[in-house]
């Protein structure tokens, strides 16, 4: 399959909007009433699916995407290099951490780790974090240096 270029597959999209409703109703309902228990490990895998079919070169073009897609603000907060620390923030995230019910965000997180991966050549995992007080998401995304892959 082609990799898609999201500017190839979209229309500006910048000027429309989802309801925050909208969006809770597939994400924190529907797609757990389909996947069931196994919800976060499938949205990972999605999360790394999505990346591979997007991907994007530079760190500042993740960070456009997680805008473009609605999924929050997202900034590097450290890295070295064995790992970056991303945090995640907005309207959504607050949103989404306000419920009571418990929410994953391993779709973004399995994003993170595949985009971080195709970059850098190496096997990478990606760990959220959810700060409820603090309404922020933090990702830490770690690689072996020794551990290449083999794309």
């Amino acid at each position: 399959m082609k990799n898609m270029n999201i500017n190839e597959q979209f229309v500006n999209t910048s000027e429309e909007t989802v309801s925050l409703f909208g969006y809770e109703l597939f994400r924190e309902i529907l797609i757990p009433d389909l996947l069931g228990k196994e919800t976060p490990q499938i949205l990972y895998w999605a999360g790394k699916n999505l990346a591979r079919k997007f991907p994007l070169p530079t760190i500042e073009e993740i960070i456009s995407f997680f805008h473009d897609a609605g999924w929050g603000d997202l900034k590097v907060e450290r890295s070295d290099k064995h790992s970056i620390e991303f945090h995640l923030e907005g309207t959504i995230i607050s949103s989404r951490l306000k419920r009571k019910d418990m929410c994953t965000f391993q779709l973004e997180s399995g994003f993170l780790a595949q985009q971080i991966q195709q970059q850098k050549s190496r096997i990478t995992e990606s760990f959220e974090q959810q700060k409820r007080r603090a309404q922020k998401i933090i990702f830490t995304v770690k690689w072996d240096p020794k551990d290449m892959t083999e794309e």
